[in-house]
């Protein structure tokens, strides 16, 4: 049951292991499910409805990276309050009560889409809010929840980089089993994102679709998700740090209507599991900064 709190204390966490054995850091952005209450009553919209924009248990799936030795970061707020895989300040208008600052993208995609770093929509395109909001909340999310989580996600790789003379962020998410209700075709089993080649080198994206595949899954890359803003605005592997994001069918692991764990839930956590030891069998060296991603 997802629980209501006025405050988030804390906001989010990192479950480190007694030892890290690797550069492996995984991060899941969009599996918070606490829900301020301030916020459910400025909503329209109902919690069920509201949760289809989670990337629901999606953090659990991942939790035995822990126990392998590698981080795990995660949101306890929804994306729909605040959504740390977008640019600072990608904000829509014609939502607020106010003047934004003048450096907030007001004209990009996902704003243009309802979905900036405050949301104005979930799912099939239904509104947040029954009015306008005042500036000063969206900033004040921003402020306290947004930039608090991204300098821990920059602390976390840059200890990671210092100490293994590379990083590699798995980026952990979720997807809708179709498009929505006018799009009925069922969706592959994982979309890799690796911003078309630029996030990471090409052996990290090759080793976790090989990975899948041996172990039955269907795979895509870069569509229809090429990676957020955390994989585009960290992904550097020229300089040895490397995101990939990883989008996996939500139909595999949960009953998307009542929104609760399914028969496949456990055999997706164990192959997520033998994914991320694969992951682990990379030498280092073929992360470091000296190569090149056409090497």
């Amino acid at each position: 049951m997802t629980d209501s709190f006025d405050e988030l204390d804390p906001p989010f966490d990192v479950l480190e292991p007694a030892t890290v054995l690797g550069p492996l850091v995984f991060n899941s952005p969009h599996s918070g499910s606490v829900y301020p209450q301030s916020f459910l009553e400025q909503t329209r919209l109902d919690l069920v409805t509201l949760r289809r924009s989670e990337d629901t248990f999606v953090d659990e799936l991942f939790a035995s990276v822990v126990e392998r030795g590698y981080p795990l970061m995660r949101a306890f707020f929804p994306r729909c309050y605040v959504d740390v895989n977008r640019e600072p300040y990608e904000l829509d208008p014609r939502m607020f009560d106010g003047r934004l600052p003048s450096y907030a993208n007001t004209r990009s995609m996902r704003v243009a889409g309802g979905l900036g770093t405050v949301a104005r929509v979930v799912g099939d395109a239904q509104e947040i809010y029954g009015r306008r909001l005042p500036v000063d909340d969206a900033l004040r999310r921003i402020e306290t929840l947004y930039k608090p989580y991204h300098r821990t996600l920059r602390r976390l790789l840059t200890c990671t980089l210092r100490d293994f003379g590379s990083a590699l962020l798995i980026d952990c998410h979720s997807m809708p089993s179709s498009a929505g209700p006018r799009d009925e075709r069922p969706r592959g089993d994982v979309v890799l994102g690796d911003r078309y080649g630029t996030s990471c080198f090409p052996i990290v994206s090759e080793t976790v679709e090989t990975a899948l595949r041996d172990l039955g899954y269907t795979v895509g890359r870069n569509k229809p998700y090429a990676g957020g803003f955390i994989t585009e605005h960290y992904g550097s592997p020229t300089t040895g740090l490397h995101v990939l994001q990883f989008e996996i069918n939500r139909a595999l692991y949960m009953d998307e209507r009542r929104q609760i764990r399914a028969a496949g839930f456990e055999r997706v956590a164990a192959d997520i599991a033998v994914v991320v030891d694969r992951l682990a069998e990379l030498p280092l060296e073929e992360l470091k900064p000296c190569r090149t991603a056409a090497e």
